[in-house]
């Protein structure tokens, strides 16, 4: 699978089947992991799969509890919020992502695979999340789906190192538990805030000078052809152009084909920006 595949269409699959995941398949994904930097390649990680029945039937209702918990705390105003404007398209994409959340703490004990990740002198994630992410992508190009979580460590701690025998005086903390299975849903790009309104350069609140209204992947043309000369501060020089389109040569304005939604390198729609 190409690189740019896995990275743009590895999102939340939370509603998965039941089929267990071959052993060749997690061995790919732990070795991925493990080959991730972590600060002075200090390797402070631990990992435990789980797939027991048993284990699963213990961990359920407490993520249940947890993802609860969450409703009620972190997220209970802008749930309300959105149950009060479901005109709103944010407050549909919210309620969505809460269905499938909700989707996964139902039927925690389906889900074929769990992936506990423990971290140690890590406080902010910066050596473990890479190791997470590197076996999402592999489980990615195996087919497989994956979502991240944090509640368990969030609400439930101690009740998750007793149930999974995890030492609690040698300073591990559990970072994430993630499922992994196959999709019954398609693969895909999710819809993300467009990169020129997330980033800046040099400064915050500055012009990136890159401006992305579409996804990058996929797309059979030459980068050369969808991203412009990016003009820095320091250049004297200014192509020449008609006054209506001259301040838009100081950003790299990446032409991408309209679209309502990209499923399998396809788009919907397609427009060509009018020529200068």
């Amino acid at each position: 699978m190409d690189v740019y595949e896995a990275l743009y269409t590895t999102r939340a699959m939370r509603r998965v089947r039941a089929d267990p995941i071959p052993a060749e398949v997690q061995a790919r994904m732990l070795d991925a992991a493990i080959r991730a930097p972590s600060g002075g390649n200090s390797q402070n990680w631990r990992f435990i799969l789980v797939d027991d029945p048993a284990v699963k039937a213990k961990l359920g209702p407490l993520y249940r509890e947890c993802i609860a918990q969450l409703w009620a705390t972190g997220y209970r105003e802008r749930l309300d919020l959105a149950r009060a404007t479901l005109d709103d398209p944010a407050s549909a994409s919210l309620l969505r992502v809460q269905a499938s959340a909700q989707h996964l703490a139902d039927h925690f004990e389906d889900v074929p695979l769990f992936l506990m990740a423990f971290a140690r002198n890590d406080p902010s994630g910066g050596s473990i999340f890479p190791a997470v992410w590197s076996a999402q992508l592999a489980a990615r190009a195996e087919g497989v789906g994956s979502t991240l979580t944090t509640v368990l460590g969030s609400f439930r701690r101690a009740e998750t190192f007793g149930i999974l025998g995890v030492p609690v005086d040698h300073g591990w903390e559990i970072a994430c538990c993630v499922s992994f299975g196959y999709p019954t849903g398609r693969w895909g790009v999710a819809p993300r805030r467009p990169v020129h309104e997330v980033a800046f350069r040099n400064s915050w609140g500055t012009d990136l000078g890159l401006t992305i209204p579409q996804p990058l992947w996929p797309d059979p043309r030459p980068l050369a052809d969808l991203v412009g000369p990016v003009w820095g501060a320091a250049s004297q020089s200014r192509p020449r152009c008609c006054p209506a389109r001259a301040s838009q040569w100081q950003r790299a304005d990446v032409r991408r084909p309209e679209h309502a939604r990209w499923r399998h390198g396809r788009s919907s729609a397609r427009s060509r920006s009018a020529p200068c």
